[in-house]
């Protein structure tokens, strides 16, 4: 089941923020192609490494979000990017959106490190960020229709039994495989649960905000 589109009528603004997101991930994966594993080794995330050094290696925290360890890797969480980000930065505005999506992949990676610390294997990419924004279409978007590749056939269906699955897919893999399983469950969770949470304490105020103003 793949998510490939979605109601995007209701949206009101450019999503310059989350496109500029993309470009960025892009760019940095083609460098990551051209240097090697010096630069994953250097700018990923190594759990031991990070809680040996925190200070100096919390920039990685950053930079790994980023970086994507494969092609096929990067398309797949850019695909749920373009899909799901457009709406949820139209709901937050183009700041407010960046800032979310970097809070959410920052815990997401602290999630992942706390979960394996001893691990010296490099974390990287995008989907911990991704997951954040996933909760919050889940919370502001939950009836949207999104458009599914179901085996050979498109079907539209509801963007809460979409991300659910998703989400409960995550939990049910870090329960069975944990860190060993070669993906990072943990900070899929990670990310989510603050999307989630954020999103809940903020979504009156988000909702005030795109109400159309009266001019005195």
């Amino acid at each position: 089941m793949l998510p490939i589109g979605d109601d995007t009528t209701g949206r009101k603004t450019f999503p310059y923020m989350n496109y500029a997101i993309i470009v960025a991930c892009f760019i940095v994966f083609l460098i990551e192609l051209s240097q090697g594993n010096a630069f994953i080794q250097q700018y990923s995330v190594t759990p031991a490494n990070l809680l040996a050094n925190p200070v100096g290696l919390f920039y990685t925290v950053f930079t790994a979000m980023f970086m994507h360890a494969s092609w096929l890797h990067i398309l797949g969480n850019m695909l749920f990017l373009w899909i799901f980000g457009d709406n949820v930065e139209d709901a937050f505005g183009h700041f407010r959106y960046l800032l979310f999506y970097l809070l959410c992949g920052i815990i997401a990676t602290f999630a992942q490190v706390f979960a394996g610390p001893t691990s010296t294997v490099p974390n990287l990419g995008a989907s911990g960020a991704i997951a954040g924004v996933m909760a919050a279409y889940l919370v502001l978007f939950p009836g949207q229709r999104v458009r599914v590749l179901l085996i050979f056939f498109v079907v539209n269906l509801r963007a809460w039994l979409v991300i659910g699955l998703w989400i409960a897919i995550q939990v049910f893999s870090e329960l069975v495989a944990g860190p060993s399983g070669g993906v990072a469950y943990m900070a899929h969770i990670g990310g989510f649960s603050t999307g989630l949470l954020i999103t809940f304490l903020v979504r009156g105020k988000l909702q005030r905000l795109r109400q159309p103003s009266i001019a005195q």
